[in-house]
Order: C-alpha cells, then structure tokens, then sequence
C-alpha cells in the first residue's frame, strides 16, 4: 500500500503523453464509443424482437454465443487481420462483441416480459404498435435495460485494458508498463485505476437510472399531487396533471 500510494501520488505519472491522465482518457474513448455502438446494435433490435414477440430464441442463442467467445481471441484476431492497420478498431469491434449479449438479452427480456394485461389495455386504447412500444413497452422495460447498460459498461471498462497487449492505448498500458520494468505498484495502480473507474461509471449510471426511471417519476408526480389534495385518476402519461386540471396556485 505505501508503495501504490506513492506511484498514485507521484505527479510526475499523471502528465505527459504517457501519463494517467492520458491513459484514463484513452480508455473512456475506447469505452465509449464501444458501448456507444453495441447500444446502438443491441437495443433497438432487441426491443422490437421483445415487441413482436419473436425471435427470442435467436436473441438469447446469439447472447450465449457472444458470451462463450473469448474476448482476448477475437483482439488478436482481429489485430493480425488487415483490420489491424487501422488504430483502435480492432479492440472496439472485439469491445463492441463483448458488450452486445447483456445489452441484447436484458433489452430484449425487459419489453417482452411487459405485464400482458397493461398492453392489452394500451391496445384497447387505439395505441399503434410504435406508440405502444415507445410510450409503454419501453418506460417499463427502462430498470432491467438500465442493468444490462450497467452490466456491459462495467464489463467493457475492465476489459477495454486488454486493448494494450496489441499496442492499444488505455490503462492497460499503465500495466503492461510496471510488468515490463517489473514495477510492481505501478502494476497494482493500474488496475486499482481501471476498477476505479469501473465503480464511477456505476455509480454515475445508477444515478441516471434514478432520475430517468419513469416509474420513479411518476411516483413523485403522484406524491406531490396528492399532497395538493388531487388524485391520481386524472394523471396524464408523464405523471402530472392536465393543466385544465391543476388547482390554481
């Protein structure tokens, strides 16, 4: 411990081109832009699968798939190829693979498992498939999508330090550095720093889930209403009241 406090406190680590805080930024690029492209994968099939109500097996089987293959493979595959010749892109496709078979199975179990009775009573509504899906589907789906986002982010933060074996940038090179020079705190920061980071993308994203949770929302709407003396029937699909409706202040 004396040790990693020294390395962490040394100034001299966090600056210039090879610094930590050269690395962390590497890494969140690497990170971001993986996730920011399985999300864009996964969730948008997953949830029209979960919406129509087919294709569950061959969602779940791709999951299985994904989550069966290793990892670290694919990068040295994908590196050796002519793709490798291209900066970061082997490790974001590998990132990218990793990330896709949490984001596609909760996704994709959140909307179909949707209580049968309320899309029914949507349906009887005159809602479209679209409108069902969007304003129903998804708002109740949002806790178990939120935790497979958090899942995969978590994952993909740990595993993005894989990127420097090949050459990558990111923390990972904090610790194939201290293996090299057989520096041993420089070795237990680097990965003190990437499960650092690990937990502040946690934590911020349950905060997000708490403040974006519809459910959670309405909830308030319908406490602070009550609290003026109004009922909850006349809640609209936000939460809050018709303004026709509102008690004058």
């Amino acid at each position: 411990m004396p040790a990693l406090w020294q390395w962490l406190s040394t100034g001299s680590n966090w600056s210039g081109e090879n610094g930590a805080w050269q690395r962390i930024a590497e890494h969140l690029v690497l990170t971001s832009t993986s996730l920011g492209l399985a999300c864009a994968i996964a969730l948008p099939a997953a949830a029209w699968l979960g919406h129509i109500g087919r294709g569950g097996a061959l969602a779940i089987n791709i999951s299985n798939i994904g989550r069966a293959v290793p990892t670290f493979a694919v990068l040295v595959l994908l590196t050796l190829s002519p793709l490798g010749e291209h900066g970061d892109w082997p490790t974001i496709i590998a990132l990218v693979l990793f990330a896709v078979p949490p984001l596609l199975t909760n996704a994709y179990v959140g909307v179909r498992e949707v209580d049968h009775d309320v899309v029914e009573a949507a349906r009887g509504m005159g809602m479209s498939g679209w409108h069902l899906l969007r304003r129903v589907e998804l708002p109740l789906a949002f806790p178990l999508i939120m935790t497979g986002i958090r899942s995969a982010v978590v994952q993909v933060v740990a595993t993005a330090t894989l990127a420097a074996l090949p050459g990558g940038g990111g923390l990972g090179r904090i610790i194939t550095a201290g293996f090299r020079t057989y520096d041993t705190a420089q070795v237990v920061a680097g990965a003190a720093l990437v499960a650092m980071l690990a937990l502040a993308a946690e934590g911020v994203l349950v905060a997000v889930s708490q403040v974006f949770d519809p459910a959670r929302r309405r909830t308030k709407a319908e406490r602070r209403w009550r609290r003026a003396g109004q009922g909850p029937s006349t809640y609209n699909e936000a939460g809050a009241l018709p303004v026709s409706e509102r008690k004058p202040v």
